[in-house]
């Protein structure tokens, strides 16, 4: 290699270095002094979108999720307590290093992103059906509202999660896990009570409510 093949290679080498060092634009998700907002675009823009709403229905929307909820599903992940395939696979390694302040600083930037709208992608009775389900459960199966705990309009009351406007896919996903495993039952507070509520569900009444929620209006 000639001199100025060296001297260029040595250029570029410092200016990578220079880039991951900037605290403004790092995906180093093991350095605790990267900020919040930072990794949330860098990071977790990939899966979920810069604001928290995602295309994919493989991934959750983020966005206007509570507060709580979201520091309480980080812990989770950087603690193994939540197991669930997807868990594991893509949140325990990204989770790891994350620091209880950034934890805090994710949940608070996501949670403070206006609500995802999506298509209804369900025909009327579905809708009904999902809604019924949705607001008074299904008594002759002891199973309770999703609102009592979700919220009138689906919004999440504290710990308790969003579930308005979520891809019905990932709602269909979650509500297997919670009824035919114990992947999620370590979760505090709801991963317990959902796998009771789930263990009654039809796969007709799982399909329905889900895409009831999905069709929710982003309030």
């Amino acid at each position: 290699m000639n001199r100025c093949a060296s001297l260029t290679a040595v250029a570029i080498a410092s200016l990578l270095a220079a880039g991951c060092a900037n605290v403004d634009r790092s995906r180093d998700i093991g350095n605790p002094a990267i900020p919040a907002t930072v990794l949330a675009a860098q990071v977790c823009a990939n899966c979920h979108g810069l604001t928290g709403v995602t295309v994919s229905p493989n991934f959750p929307n983020l966005a206007a999720q509570t507060e709580p909820y979201l520091v309480a599903q980080l812990t989770a992940f950087k603690g193994h307590a939540r197991r669930d395939p997807a868990g594991f696979e893509y949140m325990w390694g990204l989770s790891r290093s994350l620091s209880e302040s950034q934890i805090q600083g994710l949940a608070a930037y996501f949670s403070g992103q206006a609500p995802a709208r999506l298509p209804a992608g369900a025909d009327a009775q579905r809708l009904a059906a999902g809604r019924a389900i949705f607001e008074n459960g299904i008594a002759e199966r002891s199973i309770p509202a999703c609102s009592s705990c979700h919220g009138a309009t689906g919004a999440g009351i504290g710990p308790f999660p969003r579930i308005a406007s979520q891809h019905a896919d990932y709602l269909v996903k979650q509500l297997v896990v919670f009824q035919r495993t114990e992947e999620r039952t370590e979760e505090r507070p709801g991963g317990s009570i959902m796998k009771t509520v789930a263990h009654s569900l039809r796969p007709q009444d799982i399909a329905d409510v889900a895409a009831y929620l999905q069709a929710m209006p982003g309030a």
